[in-house]
């Protein structure tokens, strides 16, 4: 019988204990024939109010392991303990560098190509911890820009201003917390090598309403072929 990808539960350790936890759990997913190829390697976290199940997580999660990339989602560990309040920022930022090593903790499969990214609160992480990681790429999913519905208010831009690694937005044309014009404004003045592909109808958790006539599943396929396709330009280049 061939090779299957696999499923592992990890825990990652915590640098200080967190509403009473030590660890928090990951899942890491193990390509068939791992490590061969182009060897790339994928963190992804998770928004506020979510965990690592959140569907939109699961199903790229799942489906970058199909197309023979590593791939780690992770609890933060608010939402390990279920609690509604996201941790403070150096924690987010810790745990996140944290779930970072679990890829390369057996040095003869580590990846050559890291990309690390997330949705929402996770993008916001993600690109915070990207000045302490040597990162092949960050992507950023529902990356929440400034205020809902108000682009000129409370406008979080500086992480992206200190980002050298290339960079691409996967963004919702619905999402209220991120105007596109805004965005696109925004990124004219990012130094790095950046993309953006927007999601039809999608919002910021990348959910379109019934009446788009657009499914989930959709909407996952799109982003997974989308960033499958910017990966294999960044390591190509």
């Amino acid at each position: 019988m061939e090779p299957t990808a696999r499923y592992e539960d990890v825990e990652i350790p915590l640098e200080e204990p967190q509403h009473g936890l030590t660890a928090v759990s990951g899942v890491l997913g193990v390509p068939e024939w791992w490590p061969t190829g182009a060897r790339i390697g994928v963190v992804i976290a998770h928004a506020g109010g979510r965990d690592q199940n959140d569907p939109v997580v699961a199903g790229l999660h799942r489906g970058l392991t199909e197309r023979k990339i590593l791939a780690l989602r992770f609890n933060f560990p608010f939402a390990e303990a279920k609690r509604p309040r996201p941790d403070p920022v150096a924690v987010l930022e810790r745990t996140f560098r944290a779930a970072v090593t679990v890829l390369g903790r057996d040095a003869t499969a580590a990846p050559a190509h890291l990309f690390i990214g997330g949705i929402g609160l996770g993008a916001q992480v993600a690109a915070q911890a990207a000045a302490r990681l040597r990162a092949s790429g960050v992507f950023l999913i529902g990356y929440p820009l400034h205020t809902r519905d108000r682009p000129n208010q409370n406008v979080k831009a500086d992480p992206l201003y200190r980002l050298v690694s290339p960079l691409l937005f996967l963004q919702g044309s619905r999402d209220r917390y991120c105007n596109l014009d805004a965005l696109r404004s925004t990124l004219t003045r990012v130094g790095t090598v950046k993309a953006l592909h927007v999601v039809e109808h999608a919002d910021g958790h990348m959910a379109a309403p019934k009446r788009s006539g657009r499914t989930q599943d959709e909407i996952t396929q799109e982003l997974l072929g989308a960033l499958d396709a910017w990966f294999q330009q960044v390591v190509q280049s």
